[in-house]
């Protein structure tokens, strides 16, 4: 399927990964790290009680930095839903709260006219037909416990299950448009797992061929073992625009503002605005969408540092949005330390490092009609120097041949990443 023109023209959206998990606060992943049993893990579902759940402001907070869709987790790996789905009693609507999230999620992304997405986990460490593997959270149970708990699971029940619920995902909350599955892990070059699963577990080519049969224009990716409609990097920037088989594809970096999915109170580890600021360009660059992840609390609120990241940005992307939201890689080489994005006819160079007086683009002389900053349009100057000149005292020397050179004040601009607009002459 041509993956639909709205995706590559946003660019930037916002993930969010909330559940049972933001009450210990310790990841996500928390009931597989600590190897909590479903008795010990079951507290926090009495206990599951978001009254500060506002989506609304979670849909203003991620447009007021530039976002254009959101995702959320639907249902993360402990199996644990946030709809009100008729094929189990663990729901949102069983807890403290009484809510089909969901619902009121996708009204309140819808009212603020952004996008979408759901995300949904393949695997499920609460179903009693999962059958347990070198993930699960009672992987180091004696292996003859293991025999005996996985005696009698089966995984075609669960897939019938899992099958079951994307159905109701897909057919009770109108159009959606993106639909993020998490993840396989069998006979790959990441994961050595025994009773590892993958898409004969799944069913990938039924559970692929049942949502785009519910929704037609949904975006789905990559991750059940079969070929999707984009690629997810996680965790890491690519450093080049992404191919498979040597053929380009449409790709998103899905990262996170400590290391963390879900809230982790004591993680501290948190990327400063310029450095996040600086991946998004960067990935815009090479052809590439980011998916920013916010984990709210267990009162169902955005944390204050992710409160004034988002603001960073968001003071960010209301002066530099056009050099992001329709932009995409340039045809022309940046400068070290700089990354084009490029929109039509207008060029955009973003300054990683600030140099001192002078940037030299390498085969823009003549190409060039005007310059300026982005942030506030002040004029940028520009000249080509005669390659033949030498360096002498004050006076700069000359650059290969075709090379433009920027002239740029000695004190940086005071934004997370200077951008100067090259508008570039159409006869060129």
């Amino acid at each position: 399927m041509a993956i639909p023109a709205w995706f590559t023209e946003d660019r930037f959206g916002m993930f969010i990964h909330w559940g049972l998990y933001a009450l210990p606060a310790r990841h996500e992943w928390v009931k597989n790290r600590e190897r909590i049993t479903d008795e010990d893990y079951d507290r926090y579902f009495r206990h599951f009680e978001p009254d500060l759940f506002d989506p609304r402001e979670w849909a203003r907070s991620a447009k007021r930095a530039g976002m254009k869709y959101m995702v959320l987790t639907t249902k993360h790996h402990d199996g644990f839903c946030l709809w009100d789905s008729k094929l189990t009693d663990y729901t949102s609507m069983n807890t403290p709260i009484g809510k089909d999230l969901v619902a009121e999620f996708v009204e309140a992304v819808r009212a603020e006219g952004l996008r979408v997405g759901f995300y949904h986990s393949l695997i499920d460490w609460h179903h009693p037909d999962f059958v347990i593997d070198g993930l699960h959270p009672r992987r180091d149970d004696p292996p003859e416990e293991i025999e005996r708990l996985n005696e009698g699971r089966d995984m075609a029940r669960y897939r019938a299950y899992l099958h079951g619920q994307v159905e109701e995902l897909l057919t009770g909350y109108g159009t959606i448009d993106y639909l993020f599955y998490d993840f396989s892990y069998k006979d790959d070059d990441h994961h050595d797992v025994w009773n590892g699963k993958g898409k004969e577990e799944w069913g990938s080519e039924e559970l692929l061929a049942l949502t785009r049969r519910l929704q037609p224009e949904i975006i789905v990716n990559d991750r059940l073992a079969i070929p999707g409609d984009l690629v997810t990097p996680e965790q890491y920037q690519p450093d080049k625009p992404m191919e498979v088989d040597g053929r380009p594809v449409v790709w998103e970096a899905c990262q996170t503002l400590n290391g963390s999915w879900g809230y982790d109170r004591d993680n501290l580890n948190v990327k400063p605005v310029d450095l996040l600021v600086r991946m998004l360009v960067d990935g815009v660059s090479k052809n590439g969408n980011m998916l920013l992840n916010v984990g709210p609390t267990g009162r169902g609120d955005f944390d204050a540092t992710a409160l004034a990241t988002l603001e960073g940005i968001g003071a960010w992307m209301s002066r530099h949005q056009r050099s992001i939201h329709g932009a995409g890689p340039s045809p022309h080489r940046a400068p070290v330390d700089t990354r084009y994005t490029q929109r039509g006819n207008r060029l955009y160079l973003h300054l990683f490092t600030w140099p001192f007086g002078h940037v030299h683009l390498p085969d823009l002389a003549g190409k060039v009609e005007y310059a300026q900053f982005l942030h506030d349009a002040s004029e940028i100057k520009y000249r080509e120097i005669d390659p033949s000149i030498k360096a002498q005292n004050t006076g700069l020397g000359g650059q290969p041949p075709g090379t433009l050179t920027l002239t740029l004040p000695v004190v940086r601009p005071d934004v997370a990443v200077p951008v100067v607009e090259l508008f570039l002459r159409q006869d060129t």
